[in-house]
């Protein structure tokens, strides 16, 4: 069962992720911003990961502490639930339009943390929630799943959209990546031996 339930409390944030690789995307989302929980229900869907989060951030402040948090302990339940790697595809890509915005997220479940970040954001905010979060959410993320992680806006004008795209391709990435190689089941992925 590739499964993981993870929590990490600070002074700043307290926060509970469980979640299940091999889920049908349903998401159970209370972060505490709601914009978040909109991107974090994409990873979800298009993951195919079954995801519950609950956080609770010194939002009172701003959202930066908890956006981070999130990314980072979203990264150590995958790297939790994907154990030693043995049998997945390990690379995963897709590109997702949403009208006239289309962007690129490819990933390697390498064991090596490294994060290509390449969105210019046509403006500061969405609503309340500030874009720049965005990086650090998945540099949070690469950081404690140890993945090599390359995000491309290769065009667009709404930043909503913007965001969007990256989220929802993202989840296809991953859940090409994750997806259990049928030609190699019980492999590690690397000429290596190990990840």
């Amino acid at each position: 069962m590739r499964q993981a339930d993870v929590s990490r409390n600070t002074s700043e944030t307290k926060i509970q992720i469980v979640l299940n690789l091999d889920g049908t995307g349903k998401a159970d989302l209370n972060s505490g911003v709601p914009f978040l929980d909109h991107m974090l229900d994409q990873i979800a869907r298009h993951g195919m990961i079954d995801l519950k989060v609950d956080a609770k951030g010194d939002t009172h402040i701003d959202d930066h502490h908890t956006v981070e948090d999130v990314g980072i302990t979203l990264g150590q339940a995958i790297a939790k639930a994907v154990g030693d790697k043995a049998g997945i595809t390990r690379y995963g890509h897709s590109y997702v339009p949403l009208d006239e915005t289309l962007s690129r997220v490819v990933i390697d479940f390498s064991g090596r943390p490294g994060l290509e970040f390449n969105v210019p954001f046509t403006r500061a905010r969405v609503g309340d929630f500030d874009v720049d979060l965005s990086i650090e959410f998945f540099r949070g993320f690469v950081n404690h799943a140890g993945v090599t992680l390359h995000i491309d806006n290769i065009r667009g004008v709404n930043a909503h959209h913007q965001i969007e795209t990256v989220f929802k391709a993202f989840g296809r990435a991953l859940r090409m990546a994750l997806t259990v190689d049928p030609r190699s089941p019980n492999a590690v992925p690397s000429t290596k031996g190990s990840l």
